[in-house]
């Protein structure tokens, strides 16, 4: 077992170590992992540091640091839609939400590698949970395309979505919306929902399927499609263009 930081970009994780396969997550630049297993073939396993998400990566992607970088709190952000960032001499662009915890004065030292950075940071630690910045966020993620397995602002899943919003503020929610639906406190009635409420839908078997972040007791922002606002009411999602209900209303749970 070793301690890993993501230093490109994104990373794909997927569900066997095959680039063939389900792509089932990602971690963003800065991220920490830890590494369970290293195959031949530059494959490794890892347990996802934000939420013990496990899956399969490259082991390129990565750069191993020691356990000290590892237990850093991860609160600074990078704040802008993408960010440039020097790793190793050479320049790269980087989405929004990427970890900067491991940079002491915008510089890190992971083992062999240098990272320089000067663009603006967010620090969750002090980010105000409040309706106004929970919008402010949300709607830095408007029309990103729908991603299945996606977490940053190239690409998104509903539950990515919901979990990248809440890390700026500093909640760490669960990888997946079934897994989102068991944190929090359940909200009774839509009509007393409150903006970054989450609401949760479910498929004709009862199953969790689909979330998304309430801005009032009427709409709704969430990635379906594309990261887009809709209409809700007691039944569930409204396509704001069709009128064609998409979604069921299952439940409703408040994290901040």
């Amino acid at each position: 077992m070793s301690y890993a930081v993501c230093c490109v970009p994104v990373a794909p994780v997927r569900i066997e170590p095959d680039h063939r396969t389900e792509m089932i997550s990602q971690l963003l630049f800065g991220e920490c992992c830890i590494i369970t297993v290293v195959e031949k073939n530059g494959w490794i396993k890892i347990v996802n540091k934000l939420d013990a998400y496990t899956g399969w990566c490259q082991l390129s992607h990565f750069q191993e640091i020691d356990d000290k970088q590892y237990y850093l709190e991860e609160n600074n952000l990078t704040a802008d839609w993408v960010s440039e960032i020097d790793y190793n001499g050479h320049m790269m662009w980087v989405p929004m939400g990427s970890s900067l915890t491991a940079l002491m004065n915008g510089n890190a030292f992971w083992r062999k590698s240098t990272v320089h950075f000067k663009g603006n940071v967010w620090n969750a630690a002090t980010a105000k949970q409040d309706a106004k910045t929970i919008k402010q966020l949300a709607f830095k993620f408007l029309n990103t395309t729908y991603l299945w397995g996606g977490r940053s602002v190239f690409g998104i899943d509903c539950s990515g979505f919901t979990q990248a919003v809440y890390k700026f503020l500093n909640v760490h929610l669960l990888r997946d919306a079934q897994q989102q639906a068991t944190q929090g406190e359940l909200v009774g009635f839509l009509q007393q929902a409150h903006c970054g409420d989450l609401a949760f839908f479910d498929d004709e078997e009862g199953q969790i399927i689909h979330t998304g972040i309430l801005l009032n007791q009427h709409e709704i922002i969430h990635a379906s499609g594309k990261v887009r606002i809709d209409k809700i009411d007691t039944e569930g999602i409204i396509h704001a263009d069709t009128g064609v209900r998409t979604q069921k209303l299952r439940i409703i749970k408040r994290y901040v």
